[in-house]
């Protein structure tokens, strides 16, 4: 079984509008996204990277295919990594205009996240096709370590299930942009680090403390 798991947040976005930017693909990576990748490829250009798995949205597969050119293998596309159902509904729309299109839906977010009934997809849906990706992947690789690249919601999910954590604290100290999460799998998985490369995001609509850029 592969020994740890990097789970990889994309890097910053290009989005100076501000859009909900959800599962729409022409949302590319910004300048310093694409720093912050090579930043994170040159951090695990040492580690015995195995298999590299990426939602298949842009701005994730920009990232991942940075992480895997060192070490020179394909990076694997796979549905069960794309964004977080949630933000299809408020897909397009800025940011600045959502309290005004879906009355109270942001702040129910960020209260109780756990229990949203107009989001097409839940909280728990989400995570458990995170969950059992990521396992499936560490049951059939030998030996190496995995990389996983998806979004903030997602990997903050993963996280917190795969180390037996509450998803009540599933709006605390979610990863940044091009942060790295590893895991050490276990009976009860184990974080051991957290990385983050040395450039700052670019500003991103001020809106409250503790929301999500999804």
């Amino acid at each position: 079984m592969a020994s740890n798991v990097h789970l990889v947040r994309h890097g910053e976005v290009e989005n100076p509008n501000h859009v909900v930017y959800a599962d729409l693909q022409e949302y590319v990576l910004s300048a310093t996204g694409r720093a912050q990748a090579r930043a994170v490829g040159m951090f695990l250009s040492g580690r015995p990277i195995g298999a590299v798995y990426s939602s298949p949205l842009t701005r994730a597969l920009q990232t991942a295919e940075v992480i895997a050119a060192p070490h020179e293998i394909e990076v694997t596309l796979v549905e069960e990594l794309t964004e977080y159902g949630l933000s299809r509904r408020w897909r397009g729309f800025r940011w600045e205009e959502l309290d005004d299109r879906f009355p109270g839906e942001i702040d129910a977010y960020l209260a109780h996240p756990w229990n949203l009934p107009f989001s097409p997809e839940s909280l728990g849906e989400m995570t458990d096709r995170m969950v059992t990706a990521i396992r499936r992947w560490h049951a059939v690789h030998p030996e190496g370590e995995l990389v996983v690249v998806s979004h903030q919601d997602p990997v903050q999910a993963a996280r917190l299930a795969l180390a037996g954590r509450s998803i009540y604290s599933f709006g605390d100290d979610k990863p940044e942009h091009a942060e790295v999460i590893t895991m050490e799998p276990n009976a009860v998985w184990r974080e051991i680090a957290r990385w983050e490369p040395p450039f700052t995001s670019g500003p991103f609509p001020p809106r409250r403390e503790g929301r999500s850029n999804l």
